[in-house]
């Protein structure tokens, strides 16, 4: 599959959003198309090659831009045309004002009577002055909706342009009519001019003012490419050289200075300093790092200086891949955006077909069979119909919720994530790495049948050199300074430890199970295990030769933030749950500290599975979440319904999970909710106000008690609301 993401000019309200979708979703191999309106770009997947040429003409047919040079990314080209646009639409608002604000003074604020008497012109002339001050603003300003509105004709389709169009069109035709045909009518009619201009220029000045808005809403891509750096300055056989960020390479040493951002990801290999990474984890106090720490791609280095080598450039490192998730998540849809575009599609042709019944409800059944008030009640519902703001109800929210998300350090894969955040009911949490801190220490040794704690800890460390587990590491570490051996024979037994041959001996590392699976003596070790395991510490057993040689006792602190999270969570009416491999009493020990709803211990990594299985088709389908950080997390996190993981922890997970907390604490996971609920709550608002809006204005405009000049006004401001609606998520506390 390749992934395509490209700029769409013309799109003016949902109905657009519905009809780029069905004619790119036609070509042959093109799937999961999505357009989105507020930051006006479709993105789609290829199964092959496809022209995108041909689609791009496909797409212009029916009025649309498809802007394939944005995929070479020379110069900004996306927003430099998005700026092009925005200078456009002002020059037509300021050249429709010009020439509105003399048609307005004469109609509406002196009136025919007082000007024709204020001036030597006759009520004829008077209206010939308004038809030639209309005409400009028809033909130049209010161009594009009769283009438009034209380009959708020829293929039977309709949209917002088409409601301005045949408004105006048909308010101006009328009035041209009147006054150039007079012989036409009965008696002399009343014409529309001020109708048609004043409509055409509020109009544009919604769309400048909700444009504006837009753009407001799509900061979070800016800023985040905004952190990268343009250059570097690398060692070259002793000496310092600035390079082009594109030309750096996995390898090349990096100097930083105090005050420089950080070019690529990499690791220290020489100096201190303090780094704010508050960009990546949202949290501001700046992070102290030493030789071999690592660094990533972005962040700015406070104090010290100090040369790194660089291991992920581009697209590969961190910022990266929260670029690239960014942008894959502004351009999914969540199922709440799937309705609306499905109302939105048979929106505006019913609004025609209403505003065509109240034109002939009117000539009809009025006493006077006015064909004046007829249009102009026809002009009055085309008008204040809007599906511009059903349209962008939910991508601005979206949009400005996943950029307050990057800015709090929680990454957001897909807008349906944000959804499903609000609806959960359980969450269940890995211990090690995700409650714990994930750094497990060497807490105490003891020896059994006469072994020394040099010999055990050699034996064990020199199987646990060849496994990634914490645990191991924390035992390699402890024993440092010790010279291990290199193992004849390695197995890893997945949940339970690990077995080998070492120094032509059988070596066995793990819990109390494994050394009897294996046969192995434990005698009066098993009372020890016991009595320790009921402390709540984590225990690992080594036997050699068959025989227990002791215990080796493993302390992982609880994260500080975790027992004020578990409370929360249960104020918030969800259901706490421990998923652990660890044994019963360390797993009892956290829960009791913690608070914990519900506590599993000695689960296996194919267990968890089962357990978030379990408590899905608990009570009639709960919305479970799974919190975890590890390689052995990722099914469990693939079979919840929302799966978070901590940034801190692997690859694997991180890639499994829809939400990610880069900073690497807990308090994400409220923050994610949070940002969740009150996304939730705004796309409502805006929904609401929406349809409210159209429910009620469509029927008053039917029944004449609505003005078109007002109708106008009303649309264009009820799409600008729902556009600072969503701005305001800018300024909520996720705390």
């Amino acid at each position: 599959m390749k992934n395509y993401k490209l700029p769409v000019e013309g799109m003016t309200c949902a109905s657009c959003v519905t009809r780029v979708e069905k004619i790119i979703g036609k070509f042959d191999g093109i799937k999961n198309v999505n357009v989105n309106l507020a930051t006006e770009s479709v993105s789609f997947e290829t199964e092959k090659e496809v022209d995108l040429n041909k689609i791009a003409e496909a797409v212009k047919e029916y009025g649309y831009g498809l802007r394939i040079d944005a995929l070479k990314n020379e110069n900004n080209t996306a927003e430099k045309e998005t700026d092009k646009y925005y200078s456009e639409l002002k020059k037509e608002f300021y050249f429709a004002l010009a020439f509105t604000i003399p048609v307005f003074i004469i109609s509406m604020i002196m009136g025919y009577d007082f000007f024709y008497k204020s001036f030597p012109l006759s009520k004829t002339q008077t209206e010939k002055v308004l038809f030639l001050l209309t005409t400009p603003v028809i033909f130049i300003s209010g161009k594009r909706f009769y283009q438009s509105f034209w380009n959708n004709l020829k293929h039977f389709t309709f949209d917002m342009n088409s409601l301005v169009a045949i408004g105006t069109g048909a308010a101006y035709s009328y009035s041209t009519i009147a006054i150039l045909f007079p012989e036409l009518f009965h008696k002399q009619p009343h014409v529309y001019f001020d109708t048609s201009v004043v409509i055409i220029t509020l109009i544009l000045m919604g769309k400048l003012l909700e444009h504006n808005s837009k753009r407001k809403t799509n900061t979070a891509i800016h800023k985040l490419l905004e952190l990268q750096s343009r250059t570097a300055r690398i060692l070259i056989d002793g000496e310092e050289k600035e390079v082009n960020i594109t030309d750096l390479k996995s390898g090349d040493i990096v100097v930083i200075r105090p005050g420089e951002k950080i070019p690529a990801d990499g690791i220290i290999i020489t100096g201190t300093s303090s780094i704010d990474e508050s960009m990546i984890t949202g949290e501001s106090l700046p992070v102290e790092k030493t030789v071999g720490s690592k660094v990533v791609g972005g962040t700015i280095n406070k104090y010290g200086t100090f040369n790194f080598k660089v291991t992920q450039t581009g697209n590969n490192s961190v910022l990266g891949k929260i670029i690239q998730m960014v942008e894959s998540a502004q351009a999914s849809k969540p199922p709440i955006q799937k309705l609306v575009d499905k109302i939105a599609a048979v929106f505006v042709p019913a609004v025609i077909i209403a505003a065509v019944l109240t034109f002939l409800g009117w000539y009809i059944f009025s006493n006077d069979h006015s064909i004046s008030r007829a249009m102009i009640n026809f002009v009055a519902v085309l008008i204040v119909a809007c599906p511009c703001a059903l349209g962008l109800a939910t991508p601005t929210a979206i949009i400005v919720s996943l950029g307050k998300g990057a800015s709090n350090g929680i990454l957001i894969k897909d807008s349906e994530s944000i959804e499903l955040a609000h609806k959960l009911s359980v969450i269940i949490f890995d211990k090690t790495g995700t409650i714990t801190e994930g750094k497990p220490t060497v807490k105490e040794i003891i020896t059994l049948n006469n072994y020394t704690k040099e010999e055990l800890l050699l034996y064990t460390a020199s199987l646990e050199k060849k496994s990634e587990h914490p645990i191991a590491k924390a035992i390699t570490e402890y024993t440092n300074n010790e010279n291990p051996y290199e193992p004849q024979t390695f197995i890893s037994l997945t949940g339970f430890g690990i077995t080998g041959i070492v120094n032509d001996r059988s070596v066995t590392v793990g819990n109390l199970k494994l050394l009897k699976e294996f046969s192995i003596t434990t005698n009066n070790g098993e009372s020890i295990y016991n009595e320790l395991s009921q402390k709540g510490n984590t225990i690992i057993c080594t036997a050699v030769e068959g025989k227990l040689a002791g215990f080796i006792i493993i302390e992982d602190k609880i994260k500080p933030e975790a027992p004020e999270v578990i409370a929360t969570l249960k104020k918030m009416n969800i259901k706490t749950v421990l998923l652990t491999g660890d044994n019963k009493a360390t797993a009892e020990n956290i829960g009791r500290m913690t608070g914990f709803d519900a506590i599993h211990a000695e689960v296996l990594p194919d267990q968890k599975v089962e357990i978030v299985k379990r408590y899905q088709n608990k009570d009639d389908n709960k919305i479970v979440a799974m919190v975890g950080d590890g390689i052995n997390d990722a099914p469990a996190l693939a079979q919840a319904n929302l799966s978070i993981a901590i940034g801190t922890g692997t690859d694997i997970a991180i890639e499994t999970s829809q939400i990610t907390l880069t900073g690497g604490k807990l308090t994400g996971v409220i923050k994610a909710i949070n940002l969740s609920r009150t996304t939730i709550k705004t796309i409502k608002q805006n929904l609401f106000w929406a349809f409210i809006y159209n429910t009620v204005l469509i029927p008053l405009a039917a029944l004449g008690m609505l003005n078109p000049m007002i109708a106008a006004l009303a649309m264009s401001f009820s799409s600008v609301s729902v556009v600072t609606n969503s701005l305001r998520l800018k300024n909520h506390e996720l705390d």
